[in-house]
């Protein structure tokens, strides 16, 4: 269902009920509600719907609809009637409808459970259609308060039992009077969610496929001149070898006239049989006929290389969103508009659908890009470099098919190994990273993005609200829990992926170097530790070395067992009694003991890679035996390192499936926290703040706060009021000595540098002092917002924080507190909820987390207890998804034990998550 919530009279049209959807071959469809307009429809719609499907429906024969029959299906109150149906060219190819019942079975407006039942044309059976309809019709009913559905079903019509049987619902089934009934709740399941996305998966992955396979092909727009987009797109599918039938369409044409020796027609609708594939090359005014005449001759798919649309402003975006609910309301998807192509390179069904004339041969790469020119550079680069391609996808604004189809495509190609993507923004990023963890987990998954500093979207891209201002931060936190490779340029975007193709994952980070030059193996061997390697003293054969010799080092390095990984590193033989152009010439004996190296290499598991200085001529020997060779040793180390933190990143997902756990926490109270936030956002300053641009973010009073973090076992370290100096001093007798002051008003919060903080206060003349000098300093104690605290125990000074992110969910942050770790962005992130493996490694990621284990002899900290608090926070944001950010800051975590200092909660109304409604195509 599109996005929204209900808007007016309950009982008048739903609007937000309609939605676009992906049924199980690929094809598209419109969900809506019933209207009293559809009379017409669904009598045709009747009409075409077999005697046995009409008999499993009302258990009796039933040839025809009666005019009563009409209106009781057109007419609903969208409360206690609910009809809804699939359309596809504007007819009605499945209906459902429920009635709400009481407990004995009768009409009612109060009862809490509804009578479901579907029909499906037979020539639509199989589908998935029912299923779809399921999901919505489930979501709609529980919009309305319905709880639970009832259904009867003939024994016989199996099909229908198993779509209810197959949604993952919890069901309750008996058998009386020759009927199959079954009752289930409509509360979500994790089986039904895991079904849901499990066909979502399917379906998404099928609609690519229609796409790259079509059996015919029709180019709209070629024109008479040679240059044109069109006669190019026209000459790249014949030189790109495309075997199935293809045709030219020109307004301006003579019926039957070749262009380039293929046939032309007026329109679409002229070509004699089907149209799988359509690739539109028109103005853009012209664009809404093709599409319209495409939908009526059948066409699956589209590919609109025409600009002009979201690229341009608000006007274009309008056209685009009508491109796109035109095409779909035709059962057919987009790639574009303003795309470059995509291409296919399977030589049993080429297709060169794009404006680049040249290609990469066959490979193992799946290539992605929402940019026409990233997509030259990309197809030239893998062209030049000799690295193959399974398939490419350019698609422009992704007003339709984006990167998240491609990457449910591509876990189940089997001539993809490598994913390789340029992304410059995202349309479903919490959609993006689950499929992204799923497909990691058996490809590699390499993407450079674009605008990591600016975040800016480029023209046309249209995002979710919620995803325009993606922070960097949370892009590298939703790429390091998916297990996504990032890299920063198209260079090793190459760099990584041919490595990760060609070579086994490395076991570990020990890398053995072993080549012809002592500097360029030092070079290699610092490279090794910058990147966060472990090498070992480099292998100097000298600059005399035989290929022999470099064969025997090489065999002895793989057969180290303290070896994960080998280098060579090499440079041209220096010869004197040679003469230069002989220099060359034990270019072959190197690549001869490469070669036979690399069989030994791949049975022991061991990547072994090249890096080479001025020998143009080696990596080109090496190419057949899949040795990468690279120009310079940093980018062999790069792409090394890249190589063994996935690797890192695939066992320990691996293990975490088997022992990675949430632990059951004690001191939590869900119930008393959720009430305190219910009622937090009740009061009238929650009210008037839902009013303010930004929405509706409310801070919590420190004392609601602390009592928040109470209720699931976080204490924060007490703190009283000191307005003046006798208040101060009462505060600290209640605490006891010794005590701190501070300053807490909100622009010197944490500002230590400021001086608005005295420590080590051990009784009334030094407390008076302070009180005195903080008054003086920061214009007033009232204005400073002084607060007495008892000291905490000595230890290391941490910040601990999470944060909705409306796009992705809430992000679980820990850094350790101070300037330098502000400003060096020294801070570790995970998606919530975190496991106790999340919360541990999440410690040790920063730079500084030597400081907690005895760094310099210091006592080490008690990073059990901060592991704990980290699982308090993370339960805590899980569980109230209107708690928008927590901060703890500082939280002092000593050799025993640990003291939150400071806290600041903010709470906002529970945001809209699409995802986890019944399935539905985008709408940006």
């Amino acid at each position: 269902m599109e996005d929204g919530a209900p808007h007016g009279d309950e009982h008048s049209y739903p609007q937000h009920w309609e939605a676009d959807v992906l049924l199980r071959d690929g094809g598209t469809a419109r969900i809506r509600p019933i209207t009293e307009a559809d009379a017409d429809r669904l009598v045709e719609f009747y009409e075409q719907v077999s005697d046995q499907s009409k008999y499993f429906r009302f258990f009796a024969p039933y040839p025809r609809l009666s005019d009563k029959d009409v209106r009781r299906f057109t007419h609903h109150d969208y409360v206690n009637r609910v009809g809804l149906a699939v359309v596809v060219r504007d007819r009605f190819i499945a209906t459902v409808r429920y009635d709400r019942i009481d407990p004995d079975g009768r009409p009612s407006v109060t009862g809490t459970d509804a009578e479901v039942a579907f029909l499906v044309q037979d020539a639509h059976q199989g589908r998935g259609v029912a299923s779809a309809l399921l999901e919505h019709i489930a979501a709609v009913a529980q919009e309305r308060g319905i709880r639970r559905f009832q259904a009867e079903v003939l024994p016989e019509n199996r099909k229908m039992v198993k779509v209810f049987t197959d949604a993952g619902y919890v069901q309750r089934r008996s058998f009386a009077d020759g009927v199959v009934h079954l009752e289930f709740d409509l509360e979500p399941t994790d089986s039904a969610l895991a079904v849901m996305r499990a066909r979502e998966h399917r379906a998404e992955a099928r609609s690519v496929q229609r796409l790259l396979t079509p059996r015919s092909v029709a180019v709209i727009g070629v024109s008479r001149q040679p240059q044109s987009v069109g006669r190019s797109l026209l000459r790249n599918l014949r030189g790109g070898g495309f075997a199935g039938e293809l045709f030219a369409v020109n307004r301006n044409a003579e019926p039957g006239t070749p262009i380039d020796g293929v046939p032309s027609h007026r329109s679409v609708l002229e070509i004699p049989g089907p149209v799988d594939l359509a690739v539109i090359a028109v103005p853009a005014p012209a664009v809404p006929q093709a599409v319209a005449e495409c939908g009526a001759h059948g066409v699956q798919g589209l590919v609109v290389v025409t600009a002009g649309y979201a690229e341009t402003g608000p006007e274009g975006r309008d056209r685009q969103r009508a491109l796109v609910r035109q095409a779909r309301a035709a059962g057919m998807r987009v790639i574009g508009p303003n795309a470059f192509g995509l291409v296919n390179t399977d030589p049993e069904r080429p297709l060169n659908a794009s404006l680049s004339p040249a290609l990469p041969g066959r490979g193992p790469f799946g290539l992605f890009c929402q940019s026409g020119a990233i997509g030259v550079a990309l197809l030239e680069t893998a062209h030049r470099r000799g690295l193959g391609i399974s398939s490419f996808a350019s698609v422009g604004n992704r007003a339709d098919v984006s990167g998240n189809d491609w990457l449910q495509y591509w876990e189940d190609d089997p001539a993809t190994e490598v994913v390789l993507l340029y992304l410059e923004s995202f349309g479903n990023p919490r959609k993006f990273t689950r499929i992204a963890r799923r497909l990691a987990a058996s490809k590699p998954v390499v993407v450079v993005k674009g605008a990591r500093h600016t975040g800016s979207l480029p023209p046309g891209h249209a995002v979710q609200p919620a995803s325009s201002g993606l922070r960097d931060e949370t892009v590298d936190a939703l790429f390091q829990q998916a297990g996504v490779v990032r890299v920063e340029t198209i260079t090793e975007l190459f760099d990584t992926g041919e490595l990760l193709a060609f070579q086994p994952l490395p076991a570990g980070d020990r890398v053995a170097v072993v080549g012809n030059s002592d500097s360029l193996g030092l070079l290699t061997h610092d490279a090794c530790l910058s990147a966060g390697l472990r090498p070992g003293t480099p292998v100097d054969l000298t600059t005399g070395a035989t290929g022999e010799n470099f064969r025997i080092a090489l065999d002895t390095a793989l057969a180290d067992p303290a070896v994960d990984a080998v280098i060579a590193v090499t440079i041209p033989p220096i010869a004197t009694h040679r003469p230069p152009t002989e220099r060359g010439a034990q270019e072959p004996e190197f690549a001869d003991a490469l070669i036979e190296v690399a069989g030994r290499a791949r049975e022991l598991g061991k990547p072994l890679l090249l890096a080479h200085l001025a020998l143009t001529d080696l990596p080109e020997r090496l190419k057949a035996a899949r040795i990468p060779a690279y120009p310079a040793p940093e980018r062999a180390v790069h792409a090394l390192a890249q190589a063994a933190r996935y690797a890192d990143w695939r066992r320990r997902t691996a293990e975490a499936e088997q022992t990675a756990r949430v632990p059951e926490l004690d001191r939590i109270a869900e119930d008393r926290a959720r009430a305190l936030v219910e009622a937090a956002l009740q009061t009238r300053t929650a009210v008037a703040a839902r009013t303010q641009p930004g929405g509706a973010r409310i801070v919590l009073s420190d004392e609601q706060a602390a009592e928040l973090l109470g209720h699931y076992g976080i204490d924060v370290h007490p703190a009283l009021p000191a307005p003046d100096e006798e208040s101060a001093l009462r505060a600290a007798a209640a605490l006891g000595y010794p005590v701190a002051l501070k300053a807490t008003a909100e622009h010197l919060r944490h500002r230590a540098d400021l001086g608005s903080v005295r420590l080590d206060l051990t009784g009334e003349p030094g407390l008076r002092r302070a009180f005195r000098e903080l008054d003086a300093l920061l214009g007033g104690a009232a204005r400073a917002r002084l607060v007495v605290q008892r000291l905490a125990p000595r230890g290391v000074d941490t910040v601990i924080g999470a944060t909705v992110d409306p796009a992705v969910g809430a992000i679980l942050s820990f850094g350790l507190a101070g300037a330098p770790s502000q400003l060096l962005g020294d801070v570790a992130h995970r998606l919530v909820p975190a496991t106790d493996q999340d919360v541990s490694a999440l410690v040790r990621e920063v730079r500084a987390a030597p400081l907690l284990f005895g760094w310099r002899g210091a006592e080490p900290v008690d990073t059990g207890a901060l592991e704990e608090l980290l699982l308090r926070v993370s339960r805590l944001v899980d569980d109230l998804p209107e708690v928008a950010s927590v901060d703890l800051d500082p939280v002092v975590v000593a050799p025993r034990g640990l003291a939150v200092l400071a806290a600041r909660v903010r709470i906002a109304p529970l945001p809209v998550r699409s995802d986890l409604g019944p399935r539905a195509m985008s709408t940006l």
